[in-house]
């Protein structure tokens, strides 16, 4: 008869508990793991062991763990940021802060549905910590972008049995939520907007450099345009988009030096492009190039030959960060709404589409490979276009 592997325990008051160790498996070094159960009542050792043992033997099993949200999430992003450029890792990062801020403490067997939604509400309150005024409330998409990493995170902790659940599968941002980020919504630049911040800022340093934001290249795209390799006014008459460069946060370096900048290629190869310079931005770039060279001359040694289009005076080049500060100076200073530089694109790509520019011009324009994508986030039918709309519909009800 096999031996009962349930023993019973006398504590010192006289209380019996029932007790039995369990084989579970066996750790990366190939050692014996033991796991140790002790239940008020026989019958529940009965169930328990049972329990176990067939979950064991189905691979089902989850044993105990101390493992915390952090100790996953460090699991993860070496999982998931293998073969990625920096700055995908750098954002994935990001995108994780809040969970270790909030949770990482926290025993990941331990973690409920109900930490999860207070993780959410506290992100679109409080959870600001950087990129604007802290103990803010952060944007729908950020919480988006944190909320679908965490789910991947605790896939792989389902996939390695740390967990026998993901408790983010299900969890969702509240209807409110997101209706209060549908009315703060940035919106973008009407036709007017547009032609009123052109013409207040012809003749700054900057003209064509906004012109560049304009014609709906992205910031890291603009600081990374090169006068020999990318632009060519004098025989095609074309600008080449390929090279960026982009700000990545590097928690690793000390504090003060952890924005660094990162030069890529384009995102995507569609993100690689050749746009033909539209005649406005043809000259207001011949005008900048020449400007550059009288600073050049006037600083002499002191000017460094980097070779990019937006430099300072010292031919020093410029981050995203310090042309999106700049712009908004000139948005400011010529009285005209104050949006993001995207929003000046999303115009721009708006203003094209609704204009007869057929939609794969316009996604390509843009340097998307989705045509879907171009339409339903960067196109805004503006007052004008609406207009149109009405017009048509008068000569079909007249």
């Amino acid at each position: 008869m096999a031996k009962d592997p349930i023993k019973t325990v006398t504590l010192k008051d006289g209380t019996k508990r029932y007790r039995f160790v369990v084989d579970i498996g066996r750790d990366e070094n190939g050692k014996r793991k033991q796991l140790t159960i002790t239940k008020d009542t026989k019958k529940e050792a009965v169930a328990e062991l049972a329990r176990i043992r067939h979950q064991r033997n189905t691979g089902s099993l989850v044993a105990p763990s101390k493992t915390t949200v952090n100790e996953l999430l460090d699991i993860w992003v070496k999982a998931a940021t293998r073969d990625v450029e920096e700055g995908t890792a750098s954002n994935y990062e990001s995108a994780i802060k809040p969970v270790r801020v909030r949770l990482g403490h926290k025993r990941l067997q331990e973690l409920t549905e109900d930490d999860i939604e207070s993780l959410i509400d506290w992100m679109l309150t409080e959870g600001r910590r950087r990129g604007g005024q802290a103990g803010t409330g952060l944007g729908l998409r950020t919480v988006r972008l944190t909320l679908g990493r965490l789910r991947s995170a605790l896939n792989l902790a389902v996939r390695r049995n740390l967990v026998t659940r993901n408790v983010a599968e299900h969890v969702t941002i509240s209807r409110e939520a997101k209706n209060k980020a549908a009315k703060a919504k940035s919106k973008p630049w009407a036709e007017p907007e547009v032609k009123a911040f052109i013409e207040a800022i012809k003749g700054h340093r900057l003209f064509a450099v906004m012109l560049l934001a304009l014609i709906a290249n992205r910031p890291a795209e603009v600081c990374g345009l090169r006068w020999d390799d990318d632009v060519d006014l004098d025989g095609a008459g074309t600008i080449a988009i390929g090279n960026t460069r982009t700000i990545v946060y590097d928690a690793k370096l000390k504090q003060g030096e952890r924005n660094k900048v990162v030069e890529k290629g384009a995102k995507s190869d569609a993100g690689e492009r050749i746009l033909p310079a539209p005649a406005p931005v043809a000259r207001a770039l011949r005008a900048f190039k020449a400007l550059q060279a009288a600073e050049k001359l006037a600083a002499g040694d002191g000017y460094e030959n980097s070779g990019y289009v937006l430099v300072d005076e010292l031919g020093r080049p410029w981050k995203t960060d310090k042309l999106r500060r700049e712009a908004y100076k000139l948005m400011e200073a010529a009285g005209v709404r104050r949006v993001r530089l995207y929003d000046a694109r999303h115009a721009c790509l708006s203003w094209m589409a609704n204009n007869g520019v057929p939609d794969t011009v316009v996604s390509a324009w843009a340097g998307h490979s989705d045509l879907s994508f171009t339409k339903r986030v960067y196109v805004h039918p503006d007052p004008e276009s609406l207009r149109a709309g009405s017009d048509k519909l008068a000569e079909l009800l007249s």
